[in-house]
């Protein structure tokens, strides 16, 4: 681990911070401390109203990290709802136009050095992607929307580790950041027929004369009714000698991909569907039909009339899975993990999956209504010890980079998410970065799914970005300059040094943003015994360094790591 010079007080300072956190460096719940003022005033504030510690946690829940504008916009709002209501309404971040630069195969092929490698990286690999990503992850008001579609994509996965074409993955995650208050239906259909997934799991060109069955069996098992069969709140059902109940058999699975035959990459500029070297993975699929198999197919007991069409049998496909039982408590329970805990329980599970299958009007599957019902649900609202959820690396990066007051052109986290464990948009395998039902080590049960992610190497990794970017963050930080833009990443320094001498305020904002007002008394006092012995002759240097120094302390700490 890197040596970090913070001086013995800092050092103690750290100390405290650990062993003050009971168990909350895990999923699982953690020891109870007196709460701050602020967060006593929770239950004090009018009805209706809501107070700034708690619009930090929804922040942390909602977004990509808390700032001082975004809580105080939603306190200004009044209620979670209203906060909410309003964040449905935004679209400010798009793929689209990197979408719509579909280019042929040999695009690069003359080129050579330089040009080679960047012509590479913008039409052939996720950079342009990860940085858009990041930059809207730091920058854009829609953050709702934003975190609700890194959610699917963890979900509904298709990566670019396997398939290398930058508007085809644009293509793909602009349907999940389109449709994230849509309908499941229609994200079910849309990467059904998605050119970039029909490349990931081999859908594409799957021939009647010997069907691919990777998209039918990964659409059941992960995209809609998972493995077993599930009550309404998410537990297995079981049989009379106690096993789970498959939901699916290996003939559904065969069924499945018999009548997901018969489909291809669209081709640029009117290419023949023969010619490989012009596939589109920015448009839909498009038939191919003497590859299809216009048989009869049954399947989770629905049945396809031989000689039905293939987009009804595409649409008997998707209506299957997305009307079957079990996809409103499987789907709703990984949202849940996703974005408020680990570790729901099944009365939480079961009141999201009745919205999702009825969201009051008689709609199924209302992506809008089941995120209202997740955030606004006792379990995800109430301020108590209830189990949290580790903070997975992109939103450790970014949850830090908001809270000191970063802006960025994204290059700067490409160069550290790696080495943390998850890139964006390059999941290792459809099962994405970390299983959801990943045990918590000593946990009773419990599951700690970004615990996977924490080996040796990775929470070194982490540890020493978060030296890097608070004590080590100065704007003249390699990694911060222009690289593949002409912006870079700037870390906003003076709104911190404009505290001055003034401590106490700068504790204020780190307790408010980054640990939503839990900060306990002793934790307080040895911010300001750490801060105090950081001496400087200008006083603007001594404000940052003595910032820095605090925030390096409380984002290294459990209490920040793992988001409650």
């Amino acid at each position: 681990m890197r040596k970090q010079h913070l001086g013995s007080a800092a050092a103690l300072s750290l100390t405290i911070f650990l062993s003050g956190c009971g168990g909350a460096s895990s999923d699982s719940s953690g020891g109870g401390s007196a709460r701050s003022g602020v967060a006593d005033a929770i239950a004090l504030a009018p009805t209706g109203e809501i107070m700034p510690d708690e619009a930090a946690r929804l922040a942390k829940q909602a977004s990509f990290g808390p700032t001082p504008e975004l809580i105080n916009a939603i306190v200004a709002k009044k209620s979670v709802a209203a906060w909410l209501d309003e964040q449905f309404t935004l679209t400010s971040s798009s793929y689209a136009d990197l979408a719509a630069k579909p280019v042929p195969g040999n695009f690069c092929s003359t080129l050579t050095g330089a040009d080679l490698t960047n012509c590479t990286h913008d039409n052939f690999s996720a950079w342009p992607m990860q940085m858009r990503f990041y930059a809207d992850a730091i920058g854009k008001d829609d953050q709702l929307r934003q975190r609700v579609a890194f959610a699917l994509s963890q979900i509904v996965v298709a990566s670019e580790q396997d398939v290398h074409n930058t508007a085809g993955l644009a293509t793909f995650q602009q349907i999940l950041l389109g449709n994230a208050f849509g309908n499941y239906r229609d994200i079910l259909k849309a990467v059904t027929l998605n050119g970039f997934m029909g490349d990931y799991l081999d859908m594409a060109d799957s021939n009647k004369s010997q069907p691919n069955e990777n998209y039918a069996r990964e659409l059941m098992q992960l995209f809609s009714v998972g493995t077993v069969l599930l009550n309404p709140d998410g537990t297995p059902q079981t049989d009379n000698t106690g096993a789970t109940i498959p939901t699916y058999s290996n003939t559904d699975v065969k069924e499945v991909a018999r009548a997901l035959t018969g489909w291809t990459w669209a081709r640029l500029n009117g290419a023949a569907l023969t010619d490989n070297n012009n596939r589109d993975w920015s448009q839909p699929m498009v038939m191919y039909a003497t590859r299809f198999d216009t048989g009869s197919k049954t399947f989770l007991g629905k049945t396809v009339a031989a000689g039905a069409s293939q987009p009804a049998n595409v649409d008997a496909v998707v209506d299957a899975v997305f009307y079957h039982p079990n996809t409103g408590p499987y789907i709703c329970k990984r949202l849940i993990q996703q974005l408020t805990l680990a570790n729901p329980t099944p009365a939480y599970v079961e009141r999201v999956a009745a919205v999702f299958a009825n969201n009051g009007a008689s709609v199924r599957g209302d992506l809008r209504a089941v995120v209202r019902a997740i955030y606004l649900d006792s379990e995800a609202r109430v301020v108590s010890q209830l189990p949290g959820k580790v903070k997975e690396p992109v939103l450790l990066a970014t949850s830090l980079a908001r809270a000191i007051g970063y802006t960025t052109d994204g290059y700067a986290f490409m160069t550290r998410d790696a080495g943390m464990g998850q890139a964006p948009f390059r999941a290792p395998s459809v099962f994405n970065y970390y299983p959801y039902d990943f045990p918590l080590a000593q946990g009773d049960g419990l599951v700690s799914p970004v615990g996977k992610l924490m080996t040796t190497s990775t929470t070194i990794s982490r540890h020493n970005f978060l030296y890097d970017w608070t004590v080590g963050g100065d704007p003249t930080r390699g990694e911060f300059k222009p690289t593949l833009s002409a912006t870079g990443t700037v870390p906003n320094w003076a709104s911190w040094e404009a505290n001055g001498a003034n401590d106490g305020k700068t504790i204020d904002r780190i307790n408010l943003v980054m640990l939503n007002g839990t900060m306990t008394p002793a934790q307080r006092q040895s911010l300001v015994t750490a801060m105090a012995a950081i001496k400087n002759s200008d006083p603007a240097l001594q404000a940052r360094r003595r910032a820095q120094a605090a925030l390096y302390i409380v984002a290294s700490s459990p209490l920040f790591q793992v988001d409650r």
